[in-house]
């Protein structure tokens, strides 16, 4: 019998060449990840000016609006939070976007709720398209915060040139955290 013998670049060669060609598999291109991310960003919109009337005047205002249907958060002790969504542009999509969240601290349990950026100016938007980094929220506005006691939903004067919605939880996470949101462009 003949042994087959491998060095360790023909070793190397061959494991990079498996993960290149396992990578380019799971890249998005022609799956239904998109279809699906722009149906739930649809059904979030409708259900949130729905619920919030408040909120039609400010998607009309705003110069993009980054939706994310459906954020998943757990926690014990350390915790984290993924979602997927998109930012709107006059009503079309032009990215899709994954959003990443750390936390540490005081916590346990887990929850999921949606979560929607309004951009009310033009640099306000060109800023986050452009910025890979963390947002901790110091800069943002919330116009609509579930609370587990009750729905604060108001009109806001405040000129904050990002303003969010938070709304639909479900679940329970108590305790003190500090957090940073990443959002990342994504191909869904």
């Amino acid at each position: 019998m003949n042994k087959i013998r491998f060095s360790r670049r023909g070793f190397t060669l061959g494991a990079l060449a498996g993960v290149s060609v396992t990578a380019a598999c799971g890249n998005g291109i022609g799956s239904r990840g998109a279809a699906n991310i722009d149906a739930r960003v649809d059904a979030t919109l409708e259900e949130m000016y729905r619920r919030y009337p408040n909120t039609v005047n400010l998607g009309q205002k705003s110069s993009g609006i980054l939706v994310m249907p459906l954020i998943t958060e757990a926690g014990f002790g350390f915790g984290g939070a993924y979602g997927r969504g998109a930012l709107r542009v006059n009503d079309v999509t032009v990215d899709y976007y994954s959003s990443t969240q750390l936390s540490g601290g005081l916590q346990i349990g887990a929850q999921q709720y949606t979560h929607v950026l309004f951009f009310l100016t033009d640099e306000a938007l060109t800023n986050f398209r452009r910025s890979p980094g963390w947002a901790v929220g110091g800069d943002v506005e919330y116009v609509i915060s579930d609370q587990g006691d009750g729905v604060k939903a108001d009109s806001t004067t405040a000129l904050s040139p990002v303003q969010a919605a938070v709304f639909g939880r479900a679940g329970l996470l108590i305790g003190a955290t500090l957090q940073g949101t990443k959002y990342n462009r994504i191909i869904p």
